[in-house]
């Protein structure tokens, strides 16, 4: 693209929160200039707010950001022609509607898988050691150690669902903390052999892990195959009292179930950065209203459930990543080049690799 012409495609994006302003500007300016002009909106992408991306050739959306058919069909009767998602998943979208419309989609398949791994270690140790009920007992200046025990991780077997970049990122932590490490994975990106080698761990089925983990943490895409994969079933295959970690998707837990678990004692702890209905409440601030979903208030409820915002992400250097992949998708549809994260491009769907080796349509 030439620097003396400017492009005059315009870009809305949805969503936007300050450090996306900050880190997608910043990305624009310094390596794609002229490239488009940005509007931000701070509301969510839904057929009320698809008005808005009007004189817009592309739109950028966020996780909970509704991309189903009758607002694919309004963004495209609008001139919208490009759909970017600057995250990773793409449940959230009709695929096949894109590609009947001729949409341009693309994600960002990976950002800083260490950045979620490092996160899903300090949810485990936290809710394993108690401190966030420390650091609010000690607050009122009450130093009593009661109800702190926690375990020692050196030792205990660590069970990973999903053995993708944030999954082997994981591995390689807790590899460090000396623990035994199992994984489950039905199209894992690497032997036996290389895991057992470069990792320390094995590879079993999911009963297997369930029953032996101590620990079990998620980071499997959201599928039909992998929906409510944690449910009373393979709650109930679980070792008596293991702790439960969720950075992945929130749908991957049926809720309700794990509620059961916890009140009968089967799961010992419960730690997510993720909820299955969280579209309507995170990344927002929600506490001068009353919360409807009694679900999400009963998991406040429990002193061994610890919850967050999906914030995993949340670094710099991942933002900076998600800026630039989201660009560079941008202009590759622009420029007609290929991109190698398109999800639909010129009417088909592409085949998209999902977990592990092996490509699959969607």
């Amino acid at each position: 693209m030439s620097d003396q012409e400017p492009n005059p495609l315009k870009l809305a994006v949805f969503s936007a929160k300050s450090y996306d302003r900050t880190y997608l500007d910043s990305v624009l300016n310094t390596s794609h200039a002229n490239l488009c002009s940005i509007t931000y909106h701070s509301f969510p992408l839904n057929l009320d707010t698809a008005p808005l991306a009007t004189n817009h050739t592309a739109v950028c959306a966020f996780v909970n950001d509704d991309l189903s058919a009758p607002v694919l069909r309004q963004l495209h009767a609008l001139g919208v022609r490009a759909i970017l998602l600057r995250c990773a998943g793409f449940n959230n979208v009709d695929l096949k509607v894109a590609e009947e419309l001729g949409f341009f989609v693309a994600h960002v398949p990976s950002y800083s898988p260490e950045a979620v791994a490092e996160f899903t270690v300090a949810l485990l140790q936290t809710l394993n050691r108690n401190i966030h009920r420390a650091y609010n007992r000690v607050r009122e200046g009450n130093f009593n150690l009661e109800g702190f025990l926690g375990v020692t991780l050196h030792g205990k077997t660590v069970g990973i669902i999903g053995t993708g970049r944030i999954g082997l990122a994981l591995a390689r932590i807790v590899r460090g903390f000396g623990c035994r490490l199992i994984a489950s994975d039905p199209k894992p990106p690497i032997s036996a052999e290389e895991f057992r080698d470069e990792y320390g761990g094995a590879f079993v089925d999911l009963p297997t892990l369930l029953a032996q983990s101590d620990i079990v943490s998620l980071h499997c895409p959201l599928t039909g195959g992998t929906r409510h994969i944690i449910n009373s079933g393979t709650l109930g295959q679980m070792k008596k009292g293991a702790l439960l970690v969720n950075t992945s998707r929130g749908p991957l837990v049926k809720t309700k179930d794990a509620i059961d678990a916890l009140k009968s004692g089967r799961l010992g702890g419960l730690a997510l950065d993720v909820y299955e209905e969280e579209g309507e409440w995170f990344y927002n601030d929600h506490s001068q209203e009353i919360i409807h979903d009694d679900t999400l208030m009963r998991l406040m409820t429990f002193p061994n459930v610890l919850v967050c915002g999906h914030q995993a992400f949340f670094t710099r250097e991942a933002l900076t990543e998600i800026a630039g992949t989201t660009l560079s998708n941008l202009e590759d549809w622009v420029e007609k080049r290929h991109c190698k994260h398109s999800l639909v491009t010129e009417g088909h769907v592409v085949e998209v690799e999902i977990g592990g080796k092996e490509p699959v349509r969607i």
